[in-house]
């Protein structure tokens, strides 16, 4: 886990330009192959980091190295050719793969020239680029002509990881059919399942659990399927992994549960529908914040109105604060309206013996706290003299 709370999973470095040598000694039956890769050479890159959180909200509190705190990763990187030790009738078949050109990969193929499971410097093969780009065809013929479809690069992806992450559900029921595994692991813990579930593809998702993926997968810092899907606020899969007997109070390795990321990046039907399934509404990470908190600190009203509907903790949590400190500390004017109403006391002091009324130079949330503050109390809930 890196340092901003976000754990990792890679699937190796994307693609980068086709090189070729143009100072290697010409080979026979070569002129095509190197006339393709230099066309290839000005191809943009396979794939950049996907990181996105469809259905919800983006931003929020930035770790050290820019992440969300508590958001896992299972993979936004993937197949990136090096192109630098093959030779170019390698590097023209990885091209063919690569755009989907069948005719080009099958005379490639065919010449004998090409070894199917030729790989690149950092182990990707030619399946594992049609498969990440999704060409049925080019993935049939890899496999007709005898590719193993479970080899796995330098990073543990494979194929069918590739496929899954991308939502390419044609490919993975293809690579079913003869014989992918589920269970091969990335260098963080990550299976087709896991990028599935953190891409929200529901047709993937629902097709590797019929062939047997493990609900339970978790990447090696603990985030599982649910978990990841809850980040992106993908409700379709997180109803499809509950109904498959998904646990929904699973933490990560610090304490993180997924309503509590759900939370975090404001997804309110997410929240709703796991409090309904059991979630439990005061569940708390490693560092005593729990979901309530960390939407008062957003400002995300609709989460803390599906989190109120089940009475959570409105006072001094285990870390010393409260959702009222945390939603005053925010300047959110409705959010801490919200949690007055629903009971918070303005009247609590944090583990620094601050009333929320001492946090704030906000006019308007000073007096909608002492609006709610007990008779008797000045502004910072002291006992007056009579």
């Amino acid at each position: 886990m890196c340092p901003c709370g976000v754990s990792h999973v890679s699937a190796g470095r994307g693609p980068v330009r086709a090189r070729t040598n143009p100072a290697a000694p010409a080979r026979p039956g070569a002129a095509l192959a190197l006339s393709v890769c230099r066309r290839g050479s000005a191809a943009r890159p396979l794939c950049g980091r996907r990181r996105r959180a469809a259905g919800g909200r983006e931003g929020g509190e930035r770790g050290e190295a820019g992440g969300e705190p508590g958001e896992a990763d299972c993979g936004g990187d993937a197949c990136r050719m090096s192109f630098k030790k093959e030779t170019p009738l390698a590097n023209a078949a990885f091209w063919a793969a690569r755009r989907g050109n069948l005719a080009l990969l099958k005379l490639l193929l065919n010449s004998g020239r090409v070894d199917v499971d030729c790989r690149d410097s950092h182990g990707t093969t030619l399946l594992m680029v049609a498969s990440y780009a999704g060409h049925i065809d080019c993935v049939r013929e890899l496999v007709l002509q005898g590719a193993d479809i479970n080899l796995q690069r330098e990073s543990g992806t494979t194929a069918l990881f590739f496929a899954a992450q991308q939502g390419h559900n044609d490919v993975v029921r293809f690579l079913f059919g003869f014989g992918a595994s589920t269970e091969c692991r990335t260098k963080d813990g990550g299976t087709a399942l896991l990028a599935a579930s953190q891409y929200g593809h529901m047709p993937v998702v629902e097709t590797l659990l019929k062939h047997g993926a493990n609900i339970h997968d978790q990447l090696y810092d603990g985030a599982t399927a649910l978990f990841l899907a809850a980040q992106g606020g993908y409700l379709d899969v997180i109803r499809l992994l509950l109904s498959s007997g998904a646990k929904v109070n699973q933490p990560r390795q610090d304490g993180t549960a997924p309503l509590w990321i759900a939370s975090q990046m404001g997804h309110s039907e997410v929240v709703r529908v796991m409090l309904l399934r059991g979630a439990d509404r005061d569940a708390a990470r490693n560092d005593g914040t729990t979901a309530l908190l960390k939407a008062a600190n957003k400002g995300y009203n609709d989460v803390i109105e599906e989190l109120l509907k089940f009475s959570p903790t409105l006072g001094i949590l285990k870390n010393g604060t409260s959702a009222l400190h945390a939603a005053v500390l925010s300047g959110n004017i409705e959010t801490v309206a919200l949690l007055l109403e629903a009971g918070a006391d303005p009247a609590l002091r944090n583990k620094a013996n601050e009333l929320p009324a001492e946090l704030t130079k906000n006019e308007r949330i000073l007096h909608l706290l002492r609006s709610k503050e007990g008779p008797g109390k000045n502004e910072f809930g002291s006992t007056l003299d009579r």
